[in-house]
């Protein structure tokens, strides 16, 4: 007896489900497994592990804070890159900052534990820390001596032309001394907390400031990476390290130089990417090599 025709389709689409579920929901998987289980590749299905004394102690894909229980950096430790995931590299909560190069005016509030940082003012206060941290100039492009964003928001008589009539320093808060006293002749005035000063008019007008061109202080010091787990940073950044690292710990900056060296991975295929070092397996290794103590 041969099928209805409005059947068939019907079976044949049945047929054609448990064929791929089979496939694609059996096979396929567990060979992908089996192949994870391999010599040489089963460190790498379990997620690149580091373990010390048999204990994991975290991932060689994963970045970690080295800092003490109030976020201060430890300074016998080589910094990592700052993260925007969750409280830092949360790897259940990757994710990145979201702030684009537009974001340079401070959301200021009566209690600052409601204010936002743009993204300008949170590179400044990390350059700042970096460079008191290591010793050298922290002062970036558009930063004030303080850590924030040097912006101003600058009102003119017929709004985009015309005399300037006020200049206020929206990322300062009042009390605080504005880092220019006067601009075109006007007075600058702290922020008031709470005030849109660019909703009523005033012109966003960065400063750039004395900062050299080129900063002391390389960028992935200051900029969380897209994932917020990143554990590598750049050999510029790394070599910036090396004489506080060697000097906490007694070492040879010589010698932490070549660890630095050897924990350096190059570009992917020779030419995608850039270098990078690794903190993580870089710290362990200085636990190794250079104890404290």
């Amino acid at each position: 007896m041969r099928l209805s025709h409005r059947l068939a389709p019907h079976l044949a689409a049945l047929r054609a489900l448990l064929v791929f579920t089979v496939l694609l929901g059996l096979a396929y998987p567990l060979t992908l497994v089996a192949v994870g289980r391999l010599p040489g590749l089963d460190v790498r299905a379990d997620g690149s592990l580091i373990t010390v004394e048999g204990a994991a102690v975290g991932s060689e894909l994963i970045g970690q804070s080295f800092t003490d229980a109030e976020g201060r950096p430890l300074p016998h430790y080589f910094q990592s890159r700052p993260s925007a995931a969750g409280t830092g590299y949360d790897p259940t909560a990757t994710a990145a900052g979201n702030l684009g190069p537009e974001s340079v005016v401070d959301t200021l509030t009566a209690d600052p534990r409601e204010s936002a940082p743009s993204l300008l003012t949170q590179v400044c206060a990390r350059s700042k820390a970096a460079g008191e941290l290591d010793g050298v100039d922290g002062r970036r492009p558009y930063c004030t001596a303080d850590g924030v964003g040097a912006v101003l928001a600058v009102f003119r008589a017929h709004g985009l032309t015309g005399p300037v009539t006020r200049v206020v320093s929206v990322n300062q808060a009042a009390p605080a001394t504005p880092f220019v006293t006067a601009y075109e002749g006007v007075p600058v005035e702290p922020a008031q907390p709470g005030v849109d000063y660019v909703a009523a008019g005033g012109l966003v007008t960065p400063v750039w400031g004395d900062a050299p061109a080129v900063p002391a202080v390389p960028a992935d010091a200051v900029t969380a990476g897209g994932s917020g787990l990143d554990p590598h940073i750049s050999p510029a950044y790394a070599r910036l390290q090396v004489a506080r690292v060697a000097r906490e710990r007694g070492a040879d900056p010589a010698r932490v130089r070549s660890l630095v060296a050897a924990h350096t991975t190059g570009r992917a295929l020779g030419f995608l990417g850039e270098p990078g070092v690794n903190v993580v397996t870089l710290n362990l290794a200085l636990d190794r090599e250079f104890p404290l103590g």
